[in-house]
């Protein structure tokens, strides 16, 4: 296996390049809608589609980590990555944005994103650094939205979206040589090597699993409505789409801060109290912005502030699920729990488009946002932080 310093700086990056270019979804939307006559919902929904399919191969994905090395499942992401935009161009009916924006793209964020790639990182470094580590290679997802929003609003904005589209294709293709920091199986020991089917059944058996997954649902709904609708939310108060775009690369550029301050806090205090404040913080700053007046100087400080709050969630969440249940299936587990933030991604996603399609703005999807947010603290707050403790395997009679 690669030197640790090695695979931080290769996950980092592909996090950059993975969340950096799904980040540009909702600048694209407003001029693919318009040039394929579609509605904002049709369009939501293919978006819906690709996180609740990230969400739902996950598992799968990490197992297939766990087992066999992350190195092939990073290459065969990679490749449906690249096919997955280049369709996307191409697509004229929702249904074949469905497969492309939807199918595709969902397949291959399954296996380029936090589930695959942080496990890789929770086996390699050692426990006392592991929350460090996280929050370093979190903030790697999280510059990627603050440098691939802007790099693609401005491929956007000079040529057009099916242009752009080739372009990020190109961007995402930089995962598969970058695959080769991350190659190799990891084997870990344990006094008693559980299967992956014996591990999940022990997970889901007990209350912190669910108290995680129904939280990072919460987590799901609010990045999925705010990074596909942000941007026309915002355009919708009559400011320009620049505007937007900066907000939510601002949001990114924050969460730098928040997703290594989240790893480096939870290296020193209770993980879950940190989850339980930034839920309710969310649940503040949504307040604030529906009731701040929409003016660039106020929703760039909000959305610098918002990125404090936004991943700041996964070095903490995946570094509980390294801890309450060891590393030996943790990219799995790490995925089975990171569905529950899909599910959420999907309604997040689609029914934001849903909501504005009816009603003409998002207002009632803020104020279920802010909710959720108030509910997702109080479900942090029971989880059990302590590690699982296991029989040992028991042992063979003499002469069997």
């Amino acid at each position: 296996m690669k030197s640790n310093r090695t695979v931080l700086i290769c996950a980092a990056v592909i996090l950059t390049l993975a969340m950096g270019v799904r980040q540009n979804m909702g600048l694209l939307m407003p001029q693919m809608t318009v040039a394929n006559g579609w509605t904002r919902d049709e369009f939501a929904f293919a978006i819906a589609l690709q996180n609740i399919l990230w969400g739902a191969f996950v598992p799968f994905a990490g197992a297939i980590a766990d087992r066999f090395g992350a190195g092939r499942v990073l290459v065969v992401s990679g490749l449906a990555y690249v096919v997955g935009l280049s369709l996307m161009a191409i697509s004229r009916t929702p249904l074949a944005l469905d497969f492309s924006a939807g199918l595709l793209i969902g397949l291959a964020l399954a296996g380029t994103t936090f589930g695959v790639v942080m496990g890789v990182v929770a086996k390699v470094v050692a426990p006392e650094k592991r929350s460090v580590a996280l929050g370093i290679v979190g903030a790697g997802g999280s510059f990627g939205q603050f440098a691939m929003v802007p790099y693609g609003g401005a491929i956007i904005s000079a040529y057009g979206w099916y242009a752009a589209l080739f372009v990020l294709a190109a961007s995402a293709a930089l995962i598969i040589p970058l695959a080769a920091g991350l190659s190799g199986r990891i084997v870990t020991t344990h006094a008693h090597q559980q299967t992956a089917g014996e591990a999940f059944r022990e997970a889901v058996g007990g209350q912190s699993f669910h108290f995680l997954f129904w939280s990072y649902f919460v987590c799901g709904v609010h990045t999925a409505f705010m990074g596909l609708h942000l941007p026309s939310y915002i355009v919708d108060t009559g400011q320009p789409l620049m505007v937007g775009m900066t907000v939510l690369a601002l949001v990114g550029f924050g969460n730098i801060f928040g997703s290594f301050g989240a790893g480096w806090l939870g290296g020193r205090v209770s993980k879950k109290w940190i989850l339980t404040w930034i839920y309710g913080l969310r649940s503040v700053m949504i307040l604030v912005l529906m009731l701040m007046p929409k003016v660039p100087a106020l929703l760039y400080a909000w959305a610098f502030g918002m990125g404090l709050l936004w991943l700041s969630t996964v070095p903490l969440t995946n570094g509980l699920v390294a801890q309450i249940y060891g590393t030996r299936h943790v990219s799995m587990l790490s995925g089975a729990v990171f569905f529950g933030h899909q599910i959420g991604s999907f309604c997040g996603a689609w029914l934001g488009g849903v909501i504005f399609t009816r009603n003409g703005s998002y207002d009632l999807a803020w104020w279920i946002s802010l909710g959720l947010g108030i509910a997702a603290a109080l479900v942090c707050a029971p989880i059990n932080e302590k590690p699982l403790t296991r029989a040992a395997a028991p042992a063979l009679a003499p002469g069997r």
